[in-house]
């Protein structure tokens, strides 16, 4: 697991060379400063050229006379170039804070100048200021280790595929419906096509048919591909050969939970993450409540939505099916007894604040083996 190193307070500013990234697709800002009140040097160079980088960091450290060998910290916003410069940077021996866009400071007026280097500059102030201990100015991305990474690629390209079906479904009955016509789904598409009549009793036009027929055959190469990584899934979670994949196994065990929700919590969440209490947990999957009271006003505005929102919204499905298929647990009852009786939008409320809860109990399931208080366990034929 890649980690990132916190300068020290008092030690920082005139031995230390700040650099911040402003990654564009063709050209990347850079701007160096040794601390508060020292002018930033920028330079613009060609986008992914790190001999020019490494270039460009022995020249700020002449200009600015620091020994040789001296530290130096760096920071870029999470975003398209992902983590590979990270890894490059501290393979290099330097510093390197991912920087959550959404979380750094912005003035308030209702226009302000954006420019790439004004950004460079901003994101060069907040680095001096998180290296003196605010730590407040942004949120730090924990990065992930490769191999980490490299395991997300499967229910991601798993739920693409679902999306692309989808779509390619709709299109298919948009451009039927747009004839007044209907299909039936259980049987194959083309076989259909040419006892399909329009209004007056006519045949499909050739052109419709010949684009259905293109269409049909993206559904149904889509489909052979979902089948294809779904059986990949299965057969990891089956064999468990690793850590993850074990946790994966533990969580489908469990009742209302599927490989399908299981996997995803353990590759976006559980299998690589450290979390060191259940408000880590809540923040990450951006269920945490947003209050807001100034004076005489108090009101809530809901959740945070910050996070991880493939795990988010896996677990507001996983809240549905929890109370269906674990009536009998300590957290079904909690909320029958105080959503239960309310009002629909009541119930969507509580249904939040259930996901959150069931979250944290799957957290605390995968770290001590505890099972959530009154949940039942699927029998051992169910989960082979």
């Amino acid at each position: 697991m890649t980690a990132t190193t916190r300068i020290e307070n008092g030690t920082a500013e005139g031995t230390t060379l700040f650099v911040s990234f402003e990654l564009g697709e063709s050209t990347w800002q850079l701007a160096f400063t040794t601390g508060r009140g020292q002018k930033a040097r920028q330079k613009t160079i060609t986008g992914r050229k790190l001999d020019t980088v490494i270039a460009e960091l022995e020249r700020a450290r002449r200009r600015f006379d620091l020994p040789a060998g001296c530290r130096v910290a760096s920071c870029y916003e999470a975003g398209r170039e992902g983590f590979w410069l990270h890894r490059w940077l501290v393979s290099r021996g330097i510093e390197s804070h991912v920087v959550d866009a959404a979380s750094i400071e912005v003035n308030r007026r209702l226009r302000r100048a954006k420019t790439d280097r004004l950004d460079a500059s901003r994101l060069l102030s907040l680095l001096v200021r998180f290296a003196e201990g605010e730590c407040s100015v942004w949120s730090v991305v924990h990065v992930p280790s490769p191999e980490d990474e490299d395991r997300r690629h499967l229910h991601r390209e798993l739920l693409t595929a679902k999306r692309d079906r989808t779509r390619n479904a709709n299109r298919i009955q948009g451009l039927l419906a747009n004839q007044g016509v209907r299909v039936d789904w259980r049987k194959p598409l083309p076989a259909q096509l040419s006892m399909l009549r329009l209004w007056d009793g006519s045949s499909l036009p050739a052109g419709l048919c010949e684009r259905l027929g293109h269409e049909w055959d993206r559904l149904e190469l889509l489909n052979q591909q979902i089948e294809g990584l779904e059986r990949t899934r299965r057969e990891q979670i089956r064999e468990a050969a690793d850590p993850a994949s074990e946790k994966a196994k533990r969580l489908v065990a469990l009742k209302a939970i599927g490989s399908n929700s299981a996997w995803l919590y353990v590759m976006e969440f559980f299998g690589w993450r450290k979390f060191r209490n259940r408000r880590e947990v809540g923040a990450l999957a951006g269920l945490t409540p947003t209050p807001y009271q100034s004076g005489e006003s108090s009101r809530e505005q809901g959740i945070a939505k910050s996070g991880n929102r493939h795990v988010r919204a896996m677990a507001i499905e996983i809240a549905w099916g929890w109370l269906r298929f674990q009536p009998k647990s300590q957290l079904a009852r909690w909320y029958e007894e105080r959503f239960g009786r309310g009002s629909s939008r009541l119930r969507r409320i509580g249904i939040v604040a259930l996901a959150r809860k069931i979250l944290i109990a799957l957290w605390r399931y995968l770290e001590t083996g505890v099972v959530p208080e009154g949940a039942e366990l699927k029998l051992a034929a169910t989960v082979r």
